[in-house]
């Protein structure tokens, strides 16, 4: 397989649903135009976006236990993962409720929070254990990657927890942009960022909508 760009490593989860929800149904081939208006793209891009992944069949289209395999191989999905939470907080408890992380070989072994009412409890059966904690449990169980859920004051110094204890990987959902060294995998998903974008846009489209309504037949935009 070849180097596959960003961008497209960022649109192949849309495809992994796709093509796995195709494989339950017993689908053997799928065409890239197919693809193409299953994604809401052009089938160039599809081919595209598949020719460092994998080979597809002229006039057959592309193999489609064959193309999971692969996009799993290149995402890591068949490789399952251990992961720590730090924030049991309500965006914590949603993320550790959420059991789409299977699917992509992910799983919340145990998460850590700084409240006396939540450690000892568990959540979707997972422990919630004193932060104190943290750092030994890390370096015992070997985990390697970390989800922060705490609030944004703390973000900072959570992430250099983990950064001393040994993880390689952060996955940040609290609104503040981490400090780490070079060769720690840092991805920040900023929610609010997110919804200032999609209101903008929504923003954008209404206006649009109603600045066409006067612009019809007979209408001209006058009273």
């Amino acid at each position: 397989m070849r180097k596959v760009s960003a961008a497209v490593l960022a649109r192949l989860p849309r495809y992994y649903q796709i093509l796995a929800d195709l494989r339950e149904r017993g689908r053997e081939f799928v065409s890239s135009e197919h693809l193409g208006r299953l994604l809401g793209v052009d089938d160039s891009l599809v081919r595209k976006d598949l020719s460092g992944v994998v080979s597809g069949v002229q006039r057959v289209g592309y193999h489609v236990p064959t193309t999971v395999a692969r996009i799993e191989e290149v995402l890591g999905l068949a490789n399952a993962k251990e992961a720590f939470l730090v924030g049991a907080g309500s965006l914590g408890r949603a993320l550790l409720r959420y059991t789409g992380f299977e699917q992509y070989g992910l799983k919340i072994v145990a998460a850590f929070d700084g409240d006396p009412a939540l450690i000892g409890s568990r959540i979707a059966n997972t422990p919630v254990l004193c932060l104190g904690e943290f750092e030994d449990m890390v370096r015992r169980m070997k985990i390697r990657m970390g989800i922060i859920t705490v609030p944004a004051a703390a973000a900072q110094e959570v992430a250099d927890r983990m950064v001393r204890s040994g993880m390689m990987a952060i996955w940040n959902f609290a609104p503040v942009a981490l400090v780490a060294p070079p060769d720690v995998i840092v991805r920040n998903e900023n929610l609010a960022a997110g919804l200032s974008l999609i209101c903008y846009e929504l923003q954008g489209k209404m206006q649009s909508d109603l600045s066409g309504e006067g612009a019809g037949p007979g209408g001209g935009g006058r009273l």
